[in-house]
């Protein structure tokens, strides 16, 4: 949520951020008039509060002189009757005022985050800017398979099965597949607990509409959530982990002096992705269901940019470390997330499309979500709670993670050859009997495995 500052003495900071973010004009017309309602409101009742205290205190002086003047006595039952009519003006006031700064409150839930300033303005991803390229694409001999072909060919990847499981978008990933995805969280994890300081957590996948709410997925995205039908419970299945994980600091006043406090999960994430989005229904990319390494940072206000940052470069490592090419963009004000105020998006070279596409998205949303759920610090004992910043970003997505590792591993004979920085997780699945039969199987040779058929 914003700061109330905005909505009420800074509205124009607030109309010129709105409209980077291409918020209608009408949104910031109707802000704009219920916080103009809302100071007129706040100025009536306290001038007719003041007009009741005035009121009281006359009275008070009048009954005291009516012991010895039977006029006085007169006149203070007239102002008597007259605060009567004043409480009733208050009472209709103060229910205005309560009825706007409610429609106030519900119309500020569903306004984005303000734009950094040094993020650029611009209304699609065509105005995002280049940060930084790593890494060359490899040739890969024509034909190029993409993820589905290659997954289909070694049977590693069914969704025809998974259709009938679940329906369009889901996947089942069997075998060799099956071990790379395991492959892939369990090193992402074990990079950024062991090497970059992060407390791994396993949070619920189930939460409530408070903590949907603290991290701004609702009320304004609630048609692109999986929620229970229980008539006794609702409750929301996690687009990503970022809700459990930022929410595990709501309503709380933490120590300054622990702070920053990184946190890490990988979990499984659901989105209805209502809408159509072409060739990206097939396969992988955009799934109902996937797994994501999430990464969540709480930091002190002066803090939260640099932290920004290096959880950039911790989401980059993972990149180099499977050595796949890679793009750090920084987005425009029109295309960032609803909560984000500055976003990094890494994007990664997927061969068979012969672009980059998405595979991590890190941001800082200030004190946007902090505000909603109510995470604040404080340096001392003695001072006054200050709200922290809140930062999150992918560690990676699985799922988007696979897709590159199989297109940019394709071999003219037709193996995949994985990521040395791997070889350690898959090592192990070797020997299995279940390794031994059938296609889809990992092969070593030398330092890298290969699944082969």
């Amino acid at each position: 949520m914003l700061d109330p500052s905005l909505l009420n003495e800074r509205i124009e900071e607030l109309e010129q951020g709105l409209k980077r973010r291409n918020v209608g004009l009408e949104v910031v017309s109707n802000v704009k008039s219920l916080s103009q309602r809302r100071k007129s409101l706040i100025k009536s009742v306290e001038a007719l509060k003041a007009a009741r205290n005035q009121g009281a205190t006359l009275v008070a002086q009048l009954k005291a002189k009516a012991k010895t003047d039977a006029l006085a006595g007169t006149q203070a039952e007239e102002k008597i009757l007259e605060n009567r009519k004043l409480g009733d003006e208050i009472k209709i006031a103060d229910q205005e005022l309560e009825s706007v700064s409610e429609q106030l409150t519900e119309l500020a839930l569903h306004l984005p985050n303000i734009p950094h300033e040094g993020v650029p303005s611009g209304t699609s991803a065509e105005d995002n800017q280049l940060v930084k390229s790593w890494g060359t694409p490899r040739t890969i001999s024509e034909p190029i398979s993409d993820h589905v072909s290659l997954g289909l060919k070694h049977k590693i990847l069914d969704f025809e099965r998974a259709a009938l499981l679940s329906g369009a978008r889901f996947s089942l990933l069997m075998g060799a597949g099956a071990q790379l995805s395991r492959a892939l969280a369990q090193f992402m994890l074990d990079h950024h607990t062991i090497k970059r300081g992060y407390q791994e957590v396993n949070p619920p996948l189930l939460v409530n509409r408070k903590t949907m709410t603290g991290t701004g997925n609702l009320p304004k995205f609630e048609q692109d959530l999986f929620k229970t039908q229980l008539e006794d419970k609702e409750l929301f299945l996690i687009p990503t982990a970022e809700v459990s994980l930022t929410n595990i600091y709501a309503d709380t006043i933490m120590d300054g002096s622990e702070l920053p406090v990184r946190l890490t999960a990988h979990t499984a994430c659901f989105r209805s992705e209502a809408g159509s989005y072409g060739k990206d229904v097939r396969g992988l990319i955009r799934q109902h269901q996937f797994e994501k390494v999430e990464l969540v940072k709480f930091t002190k206000q002066e803090d939260s940019f640099q932290e920004l940052e290096a959880m950039v470069q911790d989401a980059e490592a993972i990149l180099e470390a499977l050595e796949l090419p890679y793009r750090r963009l920084l987005l425009c004000s029109g295309d960032m997330g609803f909560s984000a105020t500055k976003t990094y998006d890494l994007e990664v070279w997927i061969p068979s499309q012969n672009t980059y596409r998405e595979i991590s998205s890190c941001s800082n949303c200030v004190d946007f979500q902090s505000r909603r759920a109510g995470i604040r610090y404080r340096d001392r004992p003695e001072d006054k709670p200050k709200f922290a910043h809140t930062l999150n970003g992918s560690g990676l997505a699985i799922g988007r993670t696979l897709v590159a590792v199989l297109e940019n591993g394709q071999q003219a004979d037709g193996s995949i050859g994985l990521p040395v920085a791997l070889t350690p997780y898959l090592v192990k699945f070797l020997e299995t009997t279940s390794n031994s039969k059938g296609p889809g199987r990992l092969e070593k040779r030398g330092e890298q495995i290969f699944i082969v058929s």
